[in-house]
């Protein structure tokens, strides 16, 4: 059964559409399947995901054409990447792949599975040399990513890409105002977590576990957030009293931490009323409190009261190429000029919240993207525009953050801009 979900999944992705979506659809669909099951299926699943572009090139030498049914094609796809990973395990896998396609397809489909899979164990050793070869195949990246990647960093580029085909770490938050640190890592590592601590309220569980099991989590004790987004909070330089604008909120970690490091009043949007709901659930769980609109943030006159904000901060759309091993479908839907898109969309998304930003209040512009269009380039242009910006430089000195993806925290980008009154010309 866990083949079965897994192809169900991977072949949705293959279809073009986003993994969390066919995730949520599929446990709809199958809401008794046991745990372990449910588990051995995610493993496939992300798997696959990250090996996708080695399944590309394997079935491209193994079928004559690709195939129209996407349930098959993402059962071949997750076997020959069980069949990679487990090779102690090749015949049980191509039965078990054999099974699911007489469950889920017409019969013909049942004898192509069969073909295509013991065709693979044949040739085998000459269909791995092949992705091995192959650069999207071995570097488990679109070209273009690959290219765009190896122009920008000429000399990281290779670590960066192999970073992002890692499995990603496991960081929590405290609630400081519920909990404390000594507090939450003795209840963890009574229940067996081996726990390590990264930061005055962060840490990591080493062995990452559904986040539901962990003691605390619903209790609102603890929030899972990435290492590199905890740094948000921190960056924004927040102090009691002052107003704060959460632009891009869903799904409410940042809202949260900010409302969790400083006593102060929070707007949060989000422009899709389900991803809103999600940021009141999540401060629910935490017994916080913040006004929560859905709303496009930048359409201001639908949402703003006129009443400039101390903070801004402005965590975008991006193309979230910095959390590909933490979104492995990333990688395989986004396309070269989608990059562009997002830089114009956060152009705009600046160019509307910098008016509703008080003189002397700072803007954290935040993505996980790792491409300089929206990061770098972004923002200086942004500068360029706005005669009253100011960039301003964080305890390094540098005035910009770039993060990228590693053994502690995913890929983000961070810069900090202050308003400053304009001189007026004089008459």
């Amino acid at each position: 059964m866990a083949l079965t979900v897994a192809g169900d999944a991977v072949g949705y992705v293959r279809n073009g559409h986003a993994l969390n979506d066919g995730l949520t659809a599929l446990w709809r669909h199958y809401p008794d399947l046991p745990p372990a099951t449910r588990g051995a299926a995610q493993d496939m699943i992300y798997g696959t995901l990250r090996d996708y572009g080695r399944g590309e090139l394997m079935l491209s030498r193994l079928l004559q054409q690709p195939l129209t049914e996407p349930t098959i094609d993402g059962l071949l796809r997750v076997a020959l990447h069980r069949l990679e990973v487990r090779a102690d395990t090749a015949h049980t896998v191509v039965d078990q792949a054999v099974e699911a396609a007489a469950r889920i397809a017409r019969g013909g489909l049942k004898g192509l599975v069969n073909g295509v899979l013991r065709n693979a164990l044949r040739q085998w050793d000459s269909l791995i040399a092949a992705a091995d070869h192959d650069e999207e195949a071995s570097l488990r990246h679109p070209k273009w990513w690959i290219a765009k990647l190896r122009h920008a960093s000429p000399e990281t580029w290779r670590e960066q890409l192999l970073a992002a085909n890692t499995h990603p770490p496991m960081s929590l938050r405290i609630n400081r105002r519920k909990t404390t640190m000594a507090a939450a890592l003795e209840l963890l590592e009574s229940a067996g977590h081996e726990v390590r601590q990264i930061g005055e309220f962060s840490f990591h569980v080493e062995k990452p576990v559904p986040v539901a099991s962990l003691p605390g989590y619903t209790e609102g004790l603890l929030s899972v957030q990435d290492w590199g987004a905890q740094q948000a909070a921190t960056l924004l330089d927040l102090h009691d009293g002052q107003r704060v604008l959460d632009a891009c909120a869903a799904p409410g970690g940042k809202t949260a931490h900010m409302l969790e490091s400083a006593d102060v009043q929070v707007t949060a949007l989000d422009s899709d009323s389900g991803r809103a709901r999600r940021v009141e659930e999540q401060l629910a769980r935490l017994d916080l409190t913040a006004t929560v609109k859905t709303a496009d943030c930048r359409q201001t006159q639908g949402w703003w009261d006129g009443r400039p904000f101390d903070r801004i901060l402005a965590d975008v759309p991006c193309s979230a190429s910095g959390v590909a091993r933490r979104h492995p479908d990333i990688k395989w839907l986004r396309q070269a000029d989608d990059v562009a898109r997002f830089a114009t969309q956060q152009a705009e998304i600046l160019d509307a919240l910098w008016p509703t930003l008080a003189v002397g209040g700072k803007m954290l512009y935040v993505t996980c993207s790792i491409f300089a269009e929206e990061n770098s380039l972004q923002i200086a242009r942004f500068a360029s525009r706005h005669a009253d910006c100011q960039r301003i430089a964080f305890a390094d000195g540098l005035l910009e953050a770039r993060w990228l993806p590693g053994p502690e925290h995913d890929g983000f980008y961070f810069a900090l801009l202050q308003k400053h009154a304009v001189p007026q010309n004089p008459a």
